[in-house]
């Protein structure tokens, strides 16, 4: 027994000595993020509300508060690019642009936090931000010291003005150890894979570094663009998919539900596929303007349970059911009699219509028990289907829309409790209280 223990803790430590282990972001983080929807935008007397501004970011804090989204998990306000002034202090500090920010940005994570949430800040490793503004090169040292003087929780770091080659990559790696210098716990967004090739970003390194990463490009507001984005994950999954977990998330970029660009199915394709993939949930819409239904969405209790699941395991398209329909699956909690729980999207990408498809559970990958008990997310399904890993089951995919259905092993241990089982109460804890 003692062996077996000293084993164990021997891989433990080897795990935990090759990845970041800075005690954060041991889930996707949640929270908002300033600039798909309000960009670099300066001109605070043409735009009061929608300028870069500390306005904007209280405005955004106390809308989190009293819309519902702090309850639901979203935890930090980011403000991205352009909240600086234009030229550092004269002893070589930054400086946040005095007249959009007058209060300066410790008093702003003092609102912040006063208000229970966490408070996150853009910067870019390079000389310059991809706005102009100053970049970290030359600064890491004094930069980390101020951020953390600031009090910032979580902080963005592109990567314009600078070549991407290993050079890049070591200068995140240098601005990592900085920050962990400073004693505060920060959580490190990187950008690196986002400006260089798969194979040359040096994936394993990522875990070790970062807190989350951008793969990709910078999300647009359109449905095309959220396509191309779960394209280039489907194609490269085999890739990128082993390191992400706990404490490190490949990030796809942000949420952009609530910009009136999408379609209510859209919208439930975005935050389902971005459930699925155990992405960071960062919004970035004006919160006052968001539509009820688009507020559902992107508060659905259930979806942000998959998205949340302490597995940290990133899920992965795994059948072509038709032409326009992807099938994609993640493994969740719980686990029962040593079978998984899992996640599993129906995602018609195609504006050709409805498309019907027809599967089994065992043809995506669901083959640990001989049937399952499934609930689907979106839709108020009282009681669970209990259906055969081998039965033939027929879906309905509208278009550029979502199906998204939850399947729990129905193992003797869950059958003996089938009466008490209900899709309102589908998650690990429910299901743990009743039997």
């Amino acid at each position: 027994m003692f062996l077996s223990k000293l084993f164990l803790f021997c891989l433990l430590y080897v795990k935990y000595t090759n990845s970041l282990e800075n005690g954060l972001a041991r889930r996707p983080p949640m929270g908002w993020l300033s600039w798909a929807q309000f960009g670099c935008a300066t001109d605070c007397k043409k735009s009061p509300n929608k300028c870069i501004s500390d306005k904007l970011i209280r405005r955004t804090t106390d809308a989190m508060v009293s819309q519902g989204y702090l309850k639901a998990g979203y935890e930090y306000v980011i403000v991205d690019d352009c909240w600086f002034a234009k030229n550092r202090d004269k002893n070589g500090r930054l400086q946040p642009d005095p007249e959009r920010f007058p209060h300066g940005m410790k008093d702003l994570a003092n609102y912040i936090h006063d208000k229970q949430m966490k408070f996150g800040i853009y910067e870019d490793i390079g000389t310059h931000t991809c706005a102009g503004y100053p970049g970290l090169q030359g600064h890491f040292q004094e930069d980390a010291k101020t951020f953390a003087e600031w009090e910032i929780d979580y902080i963005k770091v592109d990567g314009c003005y600078m070549n991407p080659d290993q050079a890049m990559i070591n200068k995140y790696v240098e601005f990592g150890d900085y920050l962990n210098k400073t004693g505060r716990s920060i959580t490190y967004s990187c950008s690196w894979p986002a400006y260089m090739p798969v194979e040359q970003a040096d994936y394993s390194l990522l875990p070790k570094t970062c807190n989350l990463w951008r793969n990709a490009w910078d999300i647009g507001d359109s449905w095309s663009s959220i396509s191309g984005i779960l394209k280039w994950f489907a194609r490269r999954q085999d890739i990128i998919a082993q390191f992400a977990g706990p404490g490190h998330w490949n990030d796809p970029d942000m949420l952009i539900i609530g910009n009136n660009k999408l379609t209510p199915g859209q919208s439930k394709a975005q935050m389902s596929l971005w459930a699925i993939l155990a992405a960071p949930l960062l919004m970035s819409a004006d919160l006052d303007l968001v539509s009820s239904s688009d507020r559902d969405i992107l508060q659905n209790r259930d979806v942000i349970a998959i998205n949340q699941d302490e597995l940290g395991i990133q899920g992965l398209l795994v059948k072509k059911a038709s032409k326009h329909t992807d099938v994609w699956t993640r493994k969740l909690t719980p686990i029962v009699d040593n079978f998984h729980s899992y996640a599993i999207a129906f995602l018609n990408k195609e504006n050709n219509g409805a498309d019907k498809v027809t599967v089994t559970l065992s043809d995506v990958g669901l083959t640990s028990t001989k049937k399952y008990f499934v609930c689907e997310v979106f839709k108020n399904q009282k009681k669970p289907h209990l259906i055969n890993i081998n039965a033939k089951f027929t879906v309905k995919v509208n278009s550029e829309d979502v199906r998204l259905y939850k399947a729990i092993p129905a193992t003797p241990k869950m059958l003996n409790c089938k009466k008490h089982l209900t899709c309102s109460k589908f998650q690990k804890d429910d299901i743990e209280r009743v039997c």
